[in-house]
């Protein structure tokens, strides 16, 4: 089963276009259940019993600060597992119907999203200087709220991807699908005046300036920022601008949909410029736009009723 699981990963990149990470996730849910099961197992070996196990061995699993796993995380599992078999289907290897493993249904945590002076106070907390990771740190936060990038999307941007006098270019996402990205004038100014201070000629549009940093290269990765130093700087700003809820780079995505919406976009633009492949995904926003909705409803409908 093991180089039956290597072939998967290749196939998963190669024929459906899927990302490296998105791969190596697949896999590493997939080496898990072979920890269950045994790395023995062949795959007319999989049936429903055996799920019926794993799946009572998830629920019990903790993760790296010993609590559960997330009945979301089990998901993932078992959404790995399903590909896998359906991968064997379309060989014509038999094993079990990947149509037999069904998923529990999972409830969406309520969006968190920030309103447009919590946002403007995030903005504020930047010290207002010339320190060049000021700079950059305001232009990253303006750059998040204006174009809803992932934070993966936005860390993986070259200097020579953004136009700032057109304000708009494109990014590939998820399922490696291009959509177009457009970004405030308050951004594009923002990222200009953070460029216009560096110094350097390398390849990344935002750097690390912290002084822990790998051996050089010619391409300036090894000063990319990451995401997690970037989650870091956006949660800091928020406790700076006196936000007690917990404000993350997808709080920001969340924000800038949120806006979109209460504004009057139609779900299906903003579905396009979020890069969703399912406006199922997309339709989680609409329940945070139901008060802006009574508000309307009361200020513009008339009750006839009253004398």
């Amino acid at each position: 089963m093991s180089a039956l699981l290597l072939d998967f990963a290749e196939y998963l990149e190669i024929e459906r276009g899927r990302s490296s990470r998105t791969s190596e996730n697949y896999t590493r849910y997939l080496e898990r259940f072979l920890q269950f099961a045994g790395m023995d197992l062949t795959v007319d070996k999989i049936t429903p019993e055996l799920i019926r196990k794993y799946r009572l061995w998830l629920n019990r699993q903790k993760d790296d600060n010993g609590n559960e796993l997330a009945l979301i995380t089990q998901n993932y599992h078992l959404i790995a597992l399903r590909g896998f078999l359906n991968y064997l289907s379309k060989r014509s290897i038999p094993s079990m119907a990947p149509n037999k493993i069904e998923l529990p249904r999972v409830h969406r945590k309520q969006v968190t999203f920030l309103y447009n002076d919590e946002v403007e106070r995030i903005f504020d907390a930047v010290p207002d200087d010339d320190e060049i990771s000021h700079l950059r740190d305001r232009a990253i936060l303006e750059l998040l709220y204006s174009s809803g990038l992932r934070v993966s999307e936005l860390i993986g941007l070259n200097r020579d991807h953004v136009n700032t006098t057109r304000r708009e270019f494109t990014v590939r996402g998820k399922g490696q699908k291009d959509r177009p990205v457009f970004i405030s004038k308050s951004a594009a100014t923002q990222l200009e005046l953070y460029l216009r201070a560096r110094t350097d000629s390398l390849i990344p549009l935002f750097l690390s300036y912290s002084r822990n940093t790998q051996a050089p290269s010619t391409s300036g990765d090894y000063r990319r920022l990451n995401q997690r130093s970037v989650q870091r700087m956006v949660a800091k700003y928020a406790r700076l601008a006196g936000i007690t809820k917990h404000v993350s780079p997808h709080t920001m995505r969340h924000s800038f949909a949120t806006d979109l919406l209460m504004n009057g976009a139609d779900i299906r633009s903003v579905q396009s410029m979020l890069g969703h492949s399912s406006i199922a995904t997309t339709q989680v926003y609409t329940h945070v736009t139901d008060q802006h909705l009574r508000d309307v409803y009361e200020r513009f409908h008339s009750d006839n009723t009253e004398a």
